[in-house]
């Protein structure tokens, strides 16, 4: 059993309350013996209870601090919950991962989602994997292939570090109150260490940043502050080309290269 709480407008909170995508969600995320679960905003605890059960422990991040009590009093009997009452964006994921790995989870605030992901990603090689539920579009433009009108900044950073996989869709109906969007469940999995091609975080953003800034400016002009035309094209790049016209690959090789002198 789930708690009722009034979801809060100014937090961002849709709570899910349809059994089908719960449990749709618990089966994606299925958990094995020793894995340490990471639940990202538990809100009512929608997903979080049902895990207890299959799983008996879970540590859930939750910023609203009235949600933590009633979530505590649903717990007691289900399985040992742990509660991080903390901004997500400022929980070090490898800590609480410690020699191991942990597996994240939630439905994401979704306007806090991207920062989210890009906060994972700094902690990449502490996560095993990741099932989230966010506002499909953002599961679209994360998932997205070079030509795509969606395709961009997002798509790039996840993809060079991430293998990801759009799941499912959830409608409006699904949550309370619904929102105005569709949503939809994806997987990412963070490429090991030695899959990982870029040699330069920093730069590799930078690059990208810059490429996808001005979407309409050729890499030509778009990168002309952080490299010049010649590295383009011993990236093997054609300088006429935009951003949404490149794939992952080619940005890494980019960055990889020397910066100019």
């Amino acid at each position: 059993m789930t708690f009722k709480a009034p979801p809060k407008k100014s937090l961002g909170q849709h709570f899910l309350t349809d059994r089908h995508y719960i449990d749709r969600i618990v089966l994606a995320v299925d958990p094995r013996p020793g894995d340490r679960l990471v639940e990202i905003g538990p809100g009512q605890g929608a997903i979080t209870l049902p895990l207890l059960r299959k799983h008996g422990e879970l540590t859930a991040i939750e910023f609203d601090r009235d949600l933590i009590t009633p979530l505590m009093e649903a717990s007691e009997g289900v399985g040992r919950l742990t509660i991080v009452h903390k901004d997500v964006l400022q929980v070090d994921f490898g800590k609480l991962a410690g020699e191991g790995k942990i597996r994240l989870l939630g439905n994401l605030p979704y306007n806090l989602s991207s920062p989210i992901l890009f906060h994972a990603l700094e902690h990449a090689q502490a996560i095993g994997d990741m099932v989230f539920m966010l506002q499909k579009e953002v599961v679209d433009r994360m998932a997205a292939g070079p030509g795509s009108k969606v395709y961009g900044r997002l798509s790039v950073m996840l993809q060079a570090y991430c293998e990801v996989t759009p799941l499912f869709v959830v409608p409006p109906g699904a949550f309370r109150p619904p929102p105005k969007v569709d949503s939809a469940v994806v997987r990412m999995v963070p490429l090991p260490a030695g899959r990982v091609r870029v040699a330069d975080a920093r730069r590799f953003a930078d690059i990208v940043r810059a490429a996808f800034g001005q979407r309409r400016k050729t890499l030509r002009n778009a990168l002309s502050g952080v490299c010049d035309e010649a590295q383009i094209v011993a990236a093997g790049l054609r300088p006429e080309l935009r951003a949404e016209q490149v794939e992952v690959d080619g940005f890494i090789r980019l960055a990889n290269l020397p910066p100019a002198a």
